[in-house]
């Protein structure tokens, strides 16, 4: 006997039919790491070029110029480290937001689901940031900044930004299905939420009121942390960062719903 239930409230995320296509994801993942930098004159030199002369520049701006503080490190190493994060979150944000209309042959003429493309497209930008590292490392040879002691918890920070890149592309890819303004409004998304992160300035620095104004900024309390976890510069307020997580959390499950929803209508529409 058929029995119909009626259909959850809240979409639900089936975990075992990811868990059967994992491997998808893996090719997925590993197709694009294939094709980021193919016929570009230095190949995969643009993971390391790109944040490097940003750095340059931000040092010049912010650190000769501005004297933004940088909390008892060299302003280069202060800022690369929490550039490097944020390279990924911006990547990662642009490359999810935009996955669902760059496999249009995908989503309309085969089944899998749908999250694995903005799943992959979140996880291939780990690769840029594995190799904008030499450049850290190299920074913190340069001005003899020791290995922080919480070096080991930097995964964890990076989970946090994952997480708030993920959420946030889930739902922008799913508008981006249905409305084709969202590519043009990503570039003014990432460069406004660049600069209330703590990129280039640390978030202590500013009145109280504002940091945890801020604290709801996802990524500010990554990049506190990861910054906190490799150079070794004072660590991210409690409750501050445990807002940042929450923060981090909601958005996430906002944008899964959101996707969710969406998802039965993409083939039709996109």
């Amino acid at each position: 006997m058929t029995v119909i239930r009626p259909p959850a409230r809240l979409p639900r995320l089936d975990l075992r039919e990811l868990w059967h296509y994992r491997e998808l994801l893996g090719r997925f993942v590993w197709r694009d790491v294939k094709v980021r930098y193919k016929q570009t004159f230095i190949g995969v030199a643009w993971a390391i070029l790109q944040p490097f002369l940003t750095m340059v520049v931000f040092t010049l701006v912010f650190g000769k110029f501005a004297k933004f503080p940088n909390q008892g490190q060299q302003y280069p190493v202060f800022l690369y480290s929490g550039l490097l994060l944020w390279s990924y979150f911006s990547s990662a944000l642009t490359g999810t937001s935009m996955s669902l209309v760059s496999n249009v042959p995908l989503v309309t003429k085969v089944y899998f689901p749908r999250v694995l493309l903005p799943a992959s497209a979140a996880l291939v930008p780990i690769v840029d940031l594995l190799m904008a590292s030499t450049v850290l490392v190299g920074l913190m040879g340069y001005y003899h900044t020791p290995l922080g002691h919480r070096a080991y918890l930097a995964p964890a920070f990076l989970l946090l930004a994952i997480a708030t890149a993920l959420g946030t592309g889930l739902f922008l890819s799913a508008l981006n299905v249905r409305y084709r303004d969202v590519p043009y409004v990503i570039p003014f998304i990432v460069q406004t939420w660049l600069y209330v992160s703590s990129v280039v300035y640390p978030i202590a620095a500013l009145p109280l009121k504002w940091q945890w104004v801020l604290a709801t900024n996802p990524m500010n309390g990554a990049i506190t942390g990861f910054r906190w976890a490799l150079v070794g510069t004072p660590p991210p307020d409690t409750g501050q960062f445990l807002v940042s997580v929450g923060s981090a959390i909601l958005i996430f499950l906002l944008g899964l719903v959101f996707f969710r929803r969406s998802e039965p209508k993409f083939a039709d529409t996109i």
